[in-house]
């Protein structure tokens, strides 16, 4: 073979490899329990039998060896998965070999049956079968191949007894390990960055501190809701399902410019202003808004939702109000008009009064070291997740430099990308660093444009892109949940709770709260401006708030680990244009339990109408022959069915909007 250092094939093509980042500049991403498709194009000149194994390097720099099942005939493009199961750097590569015994085996067949260089084939196979037991010791396991050994030899054994022989499944298991291979060739070592679970799966739930247990007196006069009041809504979050609680800042807030109720630019003196116009006397970033409380209060906070098993993600929103200590002291980071004023936020038609961006290309270095400081000062407090306000409008290598500098000594600390802006930069973002980001989820409404972004973030963008599927935030809601009543925001919390590993709410989500500012898709009297008042008992237990089924889609979730993966979505087929259905599915080597998981998710995304229609499954991609008769559980009303290929199906919006169908696997089932 040539070892010329100028040729870049080697002696079997090995190509498009997957999972890879576009151009190779990062790792390719995964999470602590991720099922991983590896895909690798491989092949050779000629009609003599390949064979490629997946070699997956652990941390620990143990190797485990997957070997490729072989494509359809005149296919190329090898598939096989794997699940990773320790946080840290791995690698991958691909190793092909030339299958010398099963090229000599499917020859023998032909020409044996044929009565065609009989005696030449079985000099071969003898040939194959010393290069297998070469410097092996005999053992139970080879002896099969002693048998196999002398049968050919026999020249006067019959042949077709002796080919016979062959094929035995002891001469199979004896080969897996002493396979007569030549011209084995690898591919690059590929890294793969596998972080920590929670990188890749959670329910995020979202409330404002200072709304959780506010007071308004008969004066109108309003007492915040403070860290202490909202540890009282943590146990019942936790028993909904959630494992991330998100808090938009909680730092002090500006004067100058504050924002009144809905975004308005006559804020009274009682108006708290937008938590995201960052800074006062009281301090900035690193501060706490007194309203709020103290440190030690925001430190029982985080440990009152520690012990409930919620995390805590923070705010970051490198932004500062004019009365930030920054202003005044480090001027040069913002940017300075011709007049001698700072420029203040705009995202066209918006305006910002109350905010002054920041400028990263006055001081880098500067800045850069500062925002670091905020950060480990935050995680030292006890927070290990940021989500990140509008990343998209600071530079990219900012972002890999901050999250590799945090991420290299606290690796389990988690950055998610609020980044509505062109797929350009949110794909760029999460390939530098971002564990997660916000997406085009939340405007995905009609079946045809949710089964094309399904597509796209289970298989395009995997390596690199994890969505969370936020159904609202204080500034988006939808026409779609304006209009769409009870049903729209059942059937867009299901979908995002059984499609994507990560999803997320805001609060007020599940007391129907769907009432547009006029002319925008944001809700009127848009908490970022002002206290909420929102009794979530009551409306609980009157009926009146969905947290019930919100609680029941992430129980559902926990319980099933096929819905906590993304890259196995599998498209299903519906006559109706309105009816969108999709499957997850986990072999038991892939589950914990050891026992396989699938699950069939059929919603109407129509929230307006009763659909009836036909499903028409292949079973072929939730482990089970085409053909067959099995038992589907609705989770959500608990009712059993018997299906097969194809069966009816009838969604009620007014009802009940989706089925959430585990499949009964039959006892021994291991496909």
């Amino acid at each position: 073979m040539t070892t010329d250092p100028s040729l870049r094939i080697g002696r079997i093509p090995i190509r498009h490899l997957y999972p890879v980042q576009p151009e190779g500049l990062w790792p390719a991403k995964a999470f602590v329990g991720e099922v991983i498709p590896f895909i690798a194009t491989v092949f050779r000149e000629g009609h003599d039998i390949i064979g490629a194994d997946l070699e997956l390097t652990a941390p620990d720099g143990n190797v485990s060896v997957h070997p490729f099942p072989h494509p359809d005939k005149g296919v190329d493009e090898w598939r096989t998965t794997a699940r990773v199961t320790k946080q840290g750097l791995w690698s991958w590569r691909v190793r092909a070999y030339a299958d010398d015994w099963a090229t000599w085996l499917h020859a023998a067949d032909l020409k044996i049956a044929a009565g065609v260089d009989v005696d030449v084939m079985f000099q071969l196979g003898l040939e194959l079968i010393g290069r297998a037991l070469a410097g092996t010791r005999k053992s139970a396991k080879t002896a099969p191949l002693e048998v196999l050994k002398t049968a050919f030899a026999d020249t006067a054994g019959d042949p077709t007894e002796r080919i016979a022989l062959a094929h035995a499944a002891a001469v199979t298991d004896a080969l897996s390990t002493n396979r007569p291979i030549s011209l084995v060739t690898y591919s690059d070592s590929i890294p793969l960055l596998v972080e920590r679970e929670r990188a890749g799966y959670g329910a995020w739930y979202e409330f404002f501190p200072r709304s959780e247990g506010a007071v308004r007196a008969a004066d109108g006069t309003v007492t915040s809701g403070n860290f202490v009041t909202a540890q009282k809504r943590l146990p019942q979050i936790a028993k909904d399902g959630f494992d991330v609680l998100y808090l938009p800042p909680i730092h002090p807030i500006g004067r100058t410019n504050r924002k009144g109720p809905n975004n308005t630019l006559d804020a009274s003196a009682t108006d708290p202003g937008s938590p995201w116009a960052i800074g006062a006397a009281e301090g900035g970033h690193d501060a706490i808004h007194p309203d709020l409380g103290t440190v030690k209060d925001f430190e029982a906070f985080v440990a009152a939702a520690k012990k409930v098993g919620i995390e805590i993600a923070l705010d970051l929103a490198l932004q500062c109000s004019p009365d930030h200590p920054w202003v005044t002291e480090h001027p040069e980071w913002f940017t300075t008009l011709p007049d001698g004023t700072i420029a203040y936020a705009e995202n066209p038609p918006k305006k910002y009064q109350d905010i002054y961006p920041l400028n990263f290309d006055n001081d880098f270095e500067g800045l850069s070291a500062e925002v670091l400081r905020v950060v480990e000062l935050w995680i030292s407090r006890g927070v290990s997740i940021f989500r990140v306000d509008n990343p998209h409008t600071k530079p990219v290598h900012f972002w890999e430099w901050l999250i590799g500098r945090v991420n290299a000594t606290h690796p389990d600390v988690v950055f998610l990308a609020e980044a509505f802006t062109r797929p350009a930069m949110m794909h760029t973002l999460a390939a530098a660093g971002f564990q997660q980001s916000y997406s085009y989820f939340t405007w995905r409404n009609h079946k045809w444009e949710i089964a094309e972004y399904l597509t796209e973030v289970s298989q395009k963008t995997a390596a690199f892109f994890r969505p969370n599927f936020f159904v609202n935030t204080p500034d988006i809601l939808t026409e779609y949940l304006q209009f769409g009543g009870v049903a729209a925001y059942k059937i867009r919390a299901a979908l995002a709770a059984m499609s994507a590993p990560s999803w997320g709410m805001y609060a007020g989500y599940e007391l129907i709260e769907n009432v547009a500012r006029p002319g925008s898709e944001e809700n009127i009297d848009n908490e970022k401006y002002e206290y909420k008042f929102r009794d979530f008992d009551s409306a609980r237990a009157n009926g009146r708030s969905i947290a019930p089924y919100i609680g029941k889609l992430n129980a559902i979730r926990r319980a099933h680990p096929a819905l906590q993966q993304l890259r196995n979505i599998q498209l299903q087929h519906v006559d109706d244009d309105a009816i969108m259905a999709f499957s997850k599915y986990l072999p038991g080597s892939q589950t914990d339990s050891g026992r396989p998981d699938g699950v069939i998710v059929i919603i109407n995304t129509d929230p307006h109408a009763v659909r009836e229609s036909t499903i028409r499954l292949n079973m072929d991609l939730f482990g089970l022959p085409n053909g067959t008769q099995f038992e589907v559980i609705d989770l959500v009303t608990d009712t059993s069915y018997t299906w097969g290929n194809d069966n009816f199906i009838r969604l009620d919006s007014f009802t009940e909007p989706a089925m959430i169908l585990a499949i009964a696997y039959p006892k021994g089932h291991t496909a």
